[in-house]
């Protein structure tokens, strides 16, 4: 038997597919009942494999947040000379679309994150990072404007994102793409001025 190792092509592919077996077997046996052996043996690989592209069981959960945080950081550092305000509103956007392209793994991540409290941890330092990329890109776009300024509203942004994720997560079906582009618009005209 093949192991997704020798049969996947794309690197990328193989990630996706060993944080969705993890996040299955967390949300169906718990996230301290599984063990990185069983994740292993459920994604069709080894343990030392898992670490090297990894790192650690906490990592299982949240990998695709580096490549989300990179991909937010392109997208604003493309901005040229768009309006700063919305190209953060933009990168907010970006996150949303990824998790609600993959709303049933969001859901059962949300609901092992919810559920064991040094995960809900992590997932407010990983907000924060995404808040802080932001403040930067205003601050360094925005040198003008008060550091209050582009601090509430990379605050507000990044606020108004995960309230939507979270109730998209619950399974809300009015927390849609559609409803954060209004609540970012009207963040936009309340908060940058």
């Amino acid at each position: 038997m093949a192991t997704i190792e020798q049969t996947a092509a794309d690197p990328a592919d193989f990630r996706v597919h060993v944080v969705a077996e993890s996040i299955r077997l967390f949300s169906e046996n718990g996230y301290d009942a599984t063990t990185v052996d069983d994740v292993a043996a459920a994604a069709g690989t080894s343990r030392r494999t898992l670490f090297r592209h990894f790192g650690s069981k906490e990592d299982l959960i949240f990998a695709d947040h580096e490549s989300l945080l990179d991909q937010v950081s392109q997208r604003l550092d493309s901005a040229g000379d768009e309006d700063p305000w919305w190209a953060v509103c933009e990168g907010a956007e970006l996150v949303f679309a990824h998790f609600a392209a993959n709303s049933d793994l969001a859901a059962r991540r949300y609901a092992v994150v919810s559920q064991t409290p040094a995960l809900a941890d992590r997932e407010r330092v990983t907000a924060s990072r995404y808040q802080r990329l932001f403040e930067r890109f205003l601050q360094q776009r925005l040198p003008g404007v008060p550091r209050v300024q582009t601090v509430s509203f990379a605050a507000a942004v990044t606020g108004a994102h995960n309230h939507l994720l979270r109730r998209m997560s619950r399974g809300d079906a009015a927390a849609t793409a559609a409803a954060l582009n209004e609540e970012l618009s009207r963040l936009r005209c309340a908060l940058a001025g």
